[in-house]
Order: structure tokens, then C-alpha cells, then sequence
């Protein structure tokens, strides 16, 4: 079977912030048209931060990407603003939801077109949120603030769809959620990665959840890839078991601890 192109390619990226603290040592990664790739690791492992440096939302909290570049189907996108990544195809749904409060449902999702001008296709495509999500038909005319975690984090994906994306870099949708409502948003993500063409890159620390829908995935610690491969691959991978999915009964709490695991040390390359 022959491999889809990437849509995204990060080449050996470098990020600081404040100028002083290097959070970011050398990250490649690529996510595969019309596919989800994962990037799974702990708090402080940089997942949140490589997303942000590919959305290019860094310099609001005084970050920089200051080594490598970041490729959309070839083209170098690291210098761009986020408003002309949007009309782009590339969409950051980010972690906390981050609903306007006191707007309703319906008008949370209509700031999602706000780049658009092709105004006759907007009705459409809320529409289309709409079958994807259903519950937040029934809740459209309901203010954020008064909506439950889960019916928020479909309507900051549903927000994220509406700008029309071919690639939704999406930060930690499980977080806060209960197991169902988890299951049930990557459900609808799996959907519209199959029925929609949309690429996902997830970053996620429930390793089992993740894992389960994408096709790739990416292990990070300390701001490095420490492991990556085929999502059916990790999942049976031995140490990931143990570290990542709570089977195994040992006490090592990192890869560095792990003798016998050869690193693809890509960031010294």
C-alpha cells in the first residue's frame, strides 16, 4: 500500500521562551494526508508547544521557534500569522475548549467562519457540524457557560470545522471529560477524518484513547521524540505497556530508564 504524502512536515524544530528556556530540542514529526497522527506524553513532555508552534501561536506567551521549519505540503509555514494559517486549512482547537462564555452555542460556531467570504456555504457547513454533532443542535440556542464539558469540546471542534480545515491540530480532547464523552468525541473525530478528509494531529496523555483512532503516533519527553511509529505498533510495544498504558508492574517512570531501547536520536541528526 503506497504511504500518503505529508500534509505536515516539523523539521528539527527549536523553541524558547523568553528567550532563555529551551522547551523544544529538535522535534520532527510528520502527519500524512488524510490521516490522524498522535503525540502522546506526559505534563511538560512539549506536545502543547509543538502544536502551538505549528499554529504559530507561540508569541503571545513569548515563544519563538528559533531553529528548523515547519512545511505545509512543502511549503514553509513558520512565518506566517495563525489568521493566514486558518485560511489555509490549518486550524488549532485548543486544550480547555476556550468557548466564548457568553455567546451561544450556533454563535460560538459562526466565529469559527469569521476568515471566510464565501458566505453561501456557512449555512451549509453549520449544517454539517450540526450531523456530526447533533447535541449541539439541541443546545444551539444555549449560552457556553451553561453547557456541559463534553458539549463545549464538540463545539470547539465544531468551531475549528467551520473555518473549513484540511488539518485540526487538536490539545488534549479528553481532558476534564468522562470516559463516554471522551470515547464519543474521538468517535466523531475518527468520522470526520474518514468521511471529511480532515488530518488530525492530536496531542493527548490518555495513550490508550489515542492510540485506538490514529494511524501514527509520537512519544515525547523532556521536549524530544523519544519513540514513534505505527499506532498498532505502539500500542503492543512492550515499554509503551508499561509507561503509557499501565500493564506493567515495574517501577520506571521514563524511557531514559530503559537500557535495552535504542532512541531514534533524530534530533542529534
Amino acid at each position: 500500500m503506497t504511504t500518503p504524502a505529508p500534509v505536515l512536515t516539523v523539521n528539527g524544530i527549536e523553541v524558547i521562551y523568553n528567550h532563555v528556556i529551551l522547551v523544544l530540542k529538535g522535534v520532527s514529526l510528520q502527519l500524512a494526508e488524510g490521516q490522524i497522527a498522535a503525540i502522546l506524553g506526559g505534563n511538560g513532555a512539549g506536545k502543547t508547544t509543538t502544536l502551538r508552534a505549528i499554529s504559530n501561536l507561540l508569541k503571545g506567551e513569548r515563544g519563538e521557534v528559533t531553529k528548523g521549519s515547519i512545511e505545509l505540503r512543502g511549503e514553509r509555514i513558520e512565518n506566517l500569522t495563525p489568521a493566514d494559517l486558518v485560511k489555509r486549512g490549518v486550524v488549532q482547537v485548543m486544550e480547555g475548549r476556550h468557548c466564548f462564555a457568553h455567546l451561544t452555542i450556533e454563535e460560538n460556531l459562526l466565529t469559527g467562519a469569521y476568515t471566510r467570504t464565501d458566505k453561501g456555504e456557512i449555512a451549509a457547513n453549520l449544517e454539517k457540524v450540526y450531523t456530526y454533532f447533533p447535541r449541539l443542535k439541541t443546545r444551539r440556542t444555549s449560552q457556553a457557560a451553561y453547557t456541559s464539558g463534553g458539549e463545549q469540546q464538540m463545539c470547539a471542534i465544531g468551531r475549528a470545522l467551520m473555518a473549513n480545515p484540511s488539518v485540526v491540530l487538536l490539545d488534549e480532547p479528553s481532558m476534564g471529560l468522562a470516559p463516554q464523552i471522551v470515547e464519543e468525541v474521538f468517535e466523531i473525530v475518527k468520522d470526520l477524518n474518514q468521511k471529511e478528509k480532515v488530518s488530525f494531529l492530536i496531542a493527548e496523555q490518555n495513550t490508550n484513547m489515542a492510540l485506538r483512532y490514529a494511524n501514527y503516533g509520537y512519544i515525547m519527553e523532556s521536549g524530544r521524540i523519544v519513540m514513534d511509529g505505527k499506532a498498532d505498533d505502539l500500542r503492543n510495544n512492550e515499554d509503551v505497556k508499561e509507561f503509557y498504558l499501565g500493564m506493567g508492574g515495574g517501577e520506571r517512570k521514563s524511557f531514559r530508564d530503559v537500557k535495552s531501547y535504542k532512541r531514534r536520536k533524530r534530533w542529534l541528526a
